[in-house]
């Protein structure tokens, strides 16, 4: 064997073992810890035992269920999708099991915000389900007093009313547009329409007054 041609080989080779190396190095770099995925949707942000860093130990454990679907908006207008329930409330330093059924044709989504970067990819636990499929995953919030959004994030899902809150401890106070909650667009018989909120009174104060005033100047 020439020397020219020994040369050759050993180029190709460190050629062919740089490659393998850098496949390998991207293969890893884009897996997430705490990550699945397969045909019926993914979790991610799985995390069972890693504690936030405000947290001595597990104060409580949840396991929630949540079902999602079109069935769960009929009881609200201009909504579309919904979620079985639109709010959750836990301790802080809590351990919360999520098993998220979706009932409907079309994937959707269970995603909350908020959450230490440290530990979760940018700050999210992620459910995704395939349409008649459940999901399950575990996620541990912080110490904080604080109220988390959830939502779907597929495309006008949240705005069609798959969106939800998780109250910790004493939390950070309703968020907007929640509903059944917060939101102002529930079907007359609901909760909101029997229990008519700051807004609603004022409104009827005002409409009293007025009809009084008018009242009064056609009678004079």
């Amino acid at each position: 064997m020439t020397r020219l041609t020994v040369g050759v080989f050993l180029i190709l080779s460190l050629l062919v073992a740089g490659n393998s190396a850098y496949g390998a190095n991207e293969h890893h770099h884009h897996q997430m810890p705490g990550m699945s995925m397969d045909a019926t949707g993914m979790v991610m942000g799985n995390n069972k035992d890693k504690l936030p860093d405000d947290c001595k130990e597990i104060t409580g454990e949840y396991e929630i269920n949540v079902v999602a679907g079109t069935s769960y908006a009929k009881p609200y207008t201009s909504t579309m999708f919904g979620f079985n329930e639109h709010e959750w409330q836990v301790k802080p330093c809590s351990r919360i099991t999520v098993n998220f059924k979706n009932e409907d044709d079309v994937r959707h989504q269970w995603m909350l915000h908020g959450l230490p970067k440290y530990l979760y990819d940018r700050g999210m636990f992620h459910m995704e389900a395939s349409g008649g499929h459940t999901q399950t995953g575990v996620f541990i919030v912080p110490s904080d007093d604080k109220t988390y959004l959830v939502h779907c994030d597929i495309a006008q899902h949240m705005e069609k009313g798959m969106k939800a809150q998780l109250v910790v401890g004493r939390g950070g106070g309703d968020l907007w547009s929640i509903p059944g909650v917060s939101a102002d667009f529930e079907r007359p018989g609901g909760i909101l329409a029997k229990k008519p909120g700051f807004a609603g009174l004022l409104s009827a104060f005002v409409f009293i007054v007025v009809f009084i005033i008018g009242f009064r100047f056609i009678r004079l």
